[in-house]
């Protein structure tokens, strides 16, 4: 499964690709915003994560320029804390981007490339979340049409090593109205 948005090229990420994302996501600064990913990020890591199969229902893509192939990143769709609204076509967006090309909007891009794709796999509601302490990813959201839920919950920071406060978002897609999408 590949998507090209205006300026990436969204793609399964392969076993080969472990060096583009070692060198994208070996920066503290982008770690301590993830969930799962531990401090020190290293080459073990990396082929790991490089070396998990796809999953075509709960994809994670690497996400490239499409100008000259380099790697920004990587954005995706996963469970939902909770099998209850997994149940109910849910999914919950993560994404990350390289600290060379924050404040270059590559992150609504490659979020919005997911969304369409949640779409096609017919995802109604998808979920996601921002440490508190990465406001940037909250505006990030809220440009993707997410709306906050107003809730705030514990979650792990691997990197971090302990839970740190996350705000909580949803965004239902396709004929699925919020009360504020009804009210505008």
């Amino acid at each position: 499964m590949f998507h090209r948005s205006e300026r990436l090229l969204l793609r399964p990420i392969w076993p080969e690709d472990w060096q583009g994302v070692l060198g994208g996501i070996a920066d503290e600064g982008v770690v301590r915003n993830l969930a799962s990913a531990p401090w020190p990020y290293d080459e073990t890591d990396a082929r790991e994560f490089a070396a998990r199969p796809f999953d075509p229902f709960q994809p994670t893509f690497l996400a490239t320029r499409a100008a000259d192939a380099a790697v920004i990143g990587c954005a995706g769709l996963g469970p939902v804390e909770g099998s209850d609204v997994a149940a109910k076509g849910a999914a919950e967006l993560g994404y990350w981007i390289a600290r060379p090309y924050w404040g270059q909007g590559y992150a609504t891009e490659a979020g919005r490339a997911v969304l369409e794709i949640a779409r096609v796999l017919g995802r109604r509601e998808i979920h996601s979340a921002h440490f508190l302490d990465n406001p940037a990813s909250g505006r990030v959201l809220r440009k993707l049409g997410f709306e906050p839920t107003g809730q705030v919950a514990k979650h792990l920071s691997c990197a971090r090593g302990h839970e740190v406060e996350a705000a909580q978002y949803r965004l239902l897609l396709d004929g699925v109205q919020s009360e504020r999408q009804r009210a505008a």
